[in-house]
């Protein structure tokens, strides 16, 4: 099964001779500029502590500052917060919005 981040590196692939990307800038939205893990500590309704992975991934801030909500599920992982960062920079872009895209 094809991760949510490689199903957006493959649209990003496929889509790179089309808008004519060289091959550094194609690495460079590729990549993110940061991802942060951390351990959120919840008290949860019953008032026991729970601990979640927490992360903040922020693709790209080429276009301005990073923009982009949170996930809050216990099965989030790292890669669909990447994927998801990566498509708010697209989206941003593509709206003419000038924002670059993350996601926690």
């Amino acid at each position: 099964m094809t991760s949510a981040f490689e199903n957006a590196l493959a649209q990003l692939e496929k889509v790179r001779d089309k808008l004519g990307v060289s091959k550094e800038m194609f690495e460079q939205l590729a990549s993110h500029d940061q991802v942060i893990e951390r351990d959120l500590e919840v008290v949860m309704d019953n008032g026991e502590k729970k601990q979640f992975k927490a992360y903040r991934a922020q693709h790209n801030n080429a276009r301005g500052p990073y923009k982009g909500g949170i996930r809050f599920h216990e099965q989030v992982s790292e890669d669909e917060v990447r994927a998801l960062s990566m498509w708010m920079s697209w989206k941003c872009a593509i709206a003419g919005i000038p924002f670059g895209g993350s996601k926690g």
